[in-house]
């Protein structure tokens, strides 16, 4: 245990240990020998939220809004509904167990949260995925899963193996419509995992979700209700202030563009539940229709990926729009570049832009921003969230760094997964004996505590004998105006063993050369790092979290230096 005379107030930092520790204000946790669920314990969050004086939100305050057929749920509805159906599985289908994995496959709507908190609350595993994967990577999933029901629409049904359909529940039947109107409870806001009389606790699976799969196969995490219930502790009791001094801040409603499938949009959902707040889904992403949806709806709050924050700052078409309800943007899934941070404020600087980190390993949260004064440190993700422990790791001589050095994020506390399923290999390669979470990204804390994301290890170009980070590039390539996007990927080089290359995506209009690019970024960068090749593209390939999916550029590009031959 760490001496606390010994750990810098300011960074966090050990000297003893070599670890650092969170310097938020302490949190309160369930004691993990409470039998609780994610669902109850959002539930209870809500009713604290509720019975605040300030509070805007009561029973019929909106709680979902699908943004694409303007159909909405209410608090109380949205509960009547959770409960119909936990109610209809119970009876009808008294062979699925606690502990089975449930597998969700739908496209975004109204339905998909109330099977969440549904799901949640009778003790299954949720394992939501892609509606877009093909039927090979439908069947890969299935088998890290092994679900007991799956949950999915008709247009669907042929991308699943024979030995699953007797298993399928299709949620764009009126039959389940009908259940989910058999209003069976009162409309008040309750507990809705106490009348099933299963006892559920916190250490139990809660969640299988799916890894993006940027660096490998795509791998199943599965998370417990103690890792949920960690990460929206943190955001509950620790909410970023974007209201300034005004007494009678309007009523929180956030827009997802966010897939509910991925853990970015999977947290957030239940965070939005237990802040009382008004949540617009978007359903298929069109970024005119997100603007359009703000302006209706007077958003409040969005979470974001990075390549929406680029095209906040850099489009023409944002001028159509009122924006002015919006005060925040959480930014994660990929490191954001200090100089479209400056971008956007420019053109929003009624808006904040609150960043963060995390991984679908950590819960979707490890690192965060709250308070103005922390939004100012451009390029940061922000301190250590609440119960976590991190270490600096030099990945060659395994030894733990001070601040302001340069290795591999170990994290370690209460919202690190349980492990990978049905991959006890990659569990092991990942966790290690003591509970640290091996993250594979490169970063370094500062002597103020905030940590910054160089790159992913694995990421990195080696350019003869020097360390190349693409994200460093990508943030100089987004800064020019001419660039709507880009990305860099280390190319083969027979002298330089790799070098970086450019994919570029112009602004309308552009006419930006090669030689421009490579001109304008060698200004800038240590002569190791300068841009010698540079391609051309219409869109830069991107994980629904807004991670570049480099190996698809990799690809590419030999694929067209070959035909070239």
């Amino acid at each position: 245990m760490a001496d606390a005379r010994r750990i810098d107030p300011k960074s966090g930092f050990c000297s003893v240990t070599r670890i650092y520790h969170n310097l938020r204000p302490p949190v309160p946790l369930p004691p993990l020998s409470q039998p609780i669920s994610i669902t109850e314990y959002a539930i209870s969050l809500l009713r604290a939220t509720t019975s605040s004086p300030t509070s805007t939100t009561s029973p019929s305050t909106p709680f979902l809004i699908d943004s694409s057929t303007g159909c909405q749920l209410s608090y109380s509805q949205f509960f009547s509904q959770v409960h119909s159906l936990s109610t209809f599985l119970l009876t009808q289908y008294p062979s699925l167990s606690q502990n089975d994995v449930a597998f969700i496959l739908c496209p975004p709507s109204l339905h998909v949260p109330v099977l969440y908190f549904s799901l949640l609350s009778l003790g299954l595993t949720v394992s939501p995925a892609n509606p877009l994967s093909s039927p090979s990577e439908l069947t890969h999933l299935l088998q890290l899963s092994k679900p007991a029901v799956v949950f999915t629409i008709s247009s669907l049904y042929q991308k699943f193996p024979k030995a699953l359909k007797s298993s399928m529940i299709f949620v764009d039947k009126p039959q389940f419509q009908s259940v989910l109107s058999n209003h069976t409870s009162t409309e008040k806001i309750e507990a809705v995992s106490k009348y099933s009389g299963r006892v559920i606790h916190q250490n139990d699976s809660a969640a299988i979700l799916y890894s993006s799969g940027t660096t490998g196969r795509v791998k199943g995490v599965e998370l417990s209700h103690r890792t949920l219930i960690a990460v929206i502790a943190g955001l509950y009791h620790n909410k970023h202030k974007a209201d300034g001094e005004d007494e009678n801040p309007p009523h929180p409603v956030s827009l997802f563009s966010l897939p509910l499938f991925h853990v970015f949009g999977f947290f957030m959902l239940i965070r939005a539940a237990a802040l009382g707040e008004t949540l617009v889904l978007l359903g298929k992403f069109d970024f005119e229709n997100m603007l359009e949806a703000i302006e209706k709806y007077k958003v409040t709050y969005m979470p974001v990926a990075p390549p929406l924050v680029v095209a906040f700052a850099k489009s023409d078409i944002v001028n159509k729009y009122d924006l002015s309800s919006l005060r925040l943007l959480g930014c994660g899934g990929a490191p954001l570049g200090k100089e479209v941070s400056e971008s956007f404020t420019a053109r929003f600087p009624n808006v904040e832009i609150s960043q963060g980190y995390g991984m679908t390993e950590t819960g979707g949260a490890a690192t965060r921003m709250i308070g103005t004064e922390e939004i100012k440190k451009h390029g940061s993700t922000g301190r250590l969230a609440e119960h976590t422990e991190a270490k600096i790791v030099d990945p060659d001589t395994k030894e733990a760094l001070p601040p302001g050095q340069r290795g591999e994020l170990w994290l370690r506390g209460p919202i690190i997964m349980k492990g990978y399923v049905g991959d006890s290999q990659a569990t092991a390669e990942t966790l290690d004996s003591e509970g640290w979470l091996k993250t594979g990204d490169l970063c370094y804390f500062d002597s103020d505590g905030f940590l910054y994301i160089v790159d992913r290890l694995k990421e990195l170009i080696k350019y003869k004998a020097y360390q190349v980070p693409p994200a460093e590039l990508e943030h100089l390539l987004q800064s020019i105006p001419e660039v709507a996007d880009a990305a860099v990927i280390p190319y083969p080089d027979e002298e330089a063993g790799q070098i970086p290359m450019a994919f570029i995506v112009r602004k309308p209009g552009s006419h930006v050369t090669e030689t421009q690019i490579m001109d304008i970024v060698a200004k800038q960068v240590a002569p190791y790092k300068k841009i010698r090749r540079v391609a051309f593209i219409s869109s830069i390939p991107k994980s629904p979290a807004g991670k570049i999916l480099r190996r698809e550029l990799v690809n590419h590009a030999i694929s067209a230096a070959s035909s070239k031959l």
